[in-house]
């Protein structure tokens, strides 16, 4: 008998806008038929909210099935597997807003513990709704698009304010267990490796501490690591730790051998190494060129995610 061909999956790793509240992905670009050539299922680092405007096909979340149309809306929160494929040859028209929940919730909410309360909340599982299994959220939703397109004066502020909201509907809405949802089956394997390397990037970790995160051997995780994240654990962590660095460098005027320090590379030349590795350029260069940080990160975001 034939071994059952494994799942695989494709990390797409995307990043708010410095200075802006949410990363928007709209216009005519996302006019298209979805899910062609696509054979794999995705997830993010971020939670991803879509708009269909209209068109006609499948979205698959984890190992569930939904048919979509025009005025619906999908909540998918960070680390869920999914998919959209339009039906054959039927050009669909989705818009996406990429949210950051802690980060938004860390401007009004104090409490450490009552933020996770929150995240937990919202993150507790994906759904899919008509407009009118719940208008307030959709009312949202489509708001923060008007204000991410028009740019008018306090338009930062007012988009705060409205991914404020729409995160404790999403969690009012979540708690009653309404709509198409969807909660994390065990597909995604590497979830707690992903959320800890996040977390603990500064830390002197070894592979073997990701490994028990996610309740496997070592041999089996960096297996499966690979086949799922077209990298190895070593480069996805350098990556993470160099994408830190860039923030750093942008927001602090602290040395870089403090910033190697604060995103967890052991010496300088390590730092200098990888950093030019991934980025393309030394950490001097890059501090000294700013207008090109958003494509020089992008650009290697492409070649090393292969198939984004």
């Amino acid at each position: 008998m034939p071994k059952k061909k494994k799942r695989t999956a494709e990390f797409r790793f995307y990043e708010v806008p410095q200075e802006e509240p949410v990363l928007v992905l709209m216009g005519d670009k996302w006019i298209q038929v979805y899910g062609e050539n696509i054979y794999n299922q995705h997830f993010h680092n971020l939670m991803e909210i879509g708009y269909c405007h209209y068109g006609a096909g499948d979205l698959v979340i984890e190992d569930d099935m939904y048919r979509f149309g025009a005025g619906m809306v999908s909540c998918i929160p960070a680390n869920f597997l999914h998919v959209t494929k339009s039906d054959t040859d039927v050009r669909a028209f989705w818009e996406y807003i990429y949210i950051s929940p802690e980060d938004i919730l860390k401007q009004w909410v104090k409490s450490t513990q009552e933020i996770s309360d929150i995240v937990d909340a919202v993150s507790r599982k994906a759904f899919f709704i008509k407009a009118e299994e719940n208008p307030i959220i959709v009312t949202l939703i489509r708001a923060i698009f008007e204000e991410m397109q028009q740019k008018s004066e306090f338009y930062r502020e007012c988009v705060t304010g409205i991914v404020y909201s729409l995160l404790f509907e999403i969690a009012r809405f979540n708690g009653r267990g309404m709509g198409q949802s969807c909660g994390k089956n065990n597909s995604l394997q590497l979830e707690n490796a992903i959320e800890y390397v996040e977390k603990n990037y500064s830390d002197n970790f070894k592979i073997a501490d990701l490994a028990k995160e996610c309740h496997m051997s070592e041999t089996h995780f960096r297996r499966v690591f690979q086949e799922k994240m077209n990298m190895t654990p070593v480069e996805y962590v350098n990556f993470v730790r160099v994408k830190k660095a860039c923030e750093l460098i942008d927001k602090t005027d602290i040395s870089m051998e403090d910033v190697a320090e604060k995103v967890g590379f052991v010496t300088p030349s390590t730092f200098n190494r990888n950093f030019r590795r991934i980025i393309g350029t030394s950490p001097y260069q890059w501090k000294k060129r700013p207008d090109n940080h958003e494509g020089k990160l992008l650009e290697y975001k492409i070649s090393a995610l292969k198939g984004w």
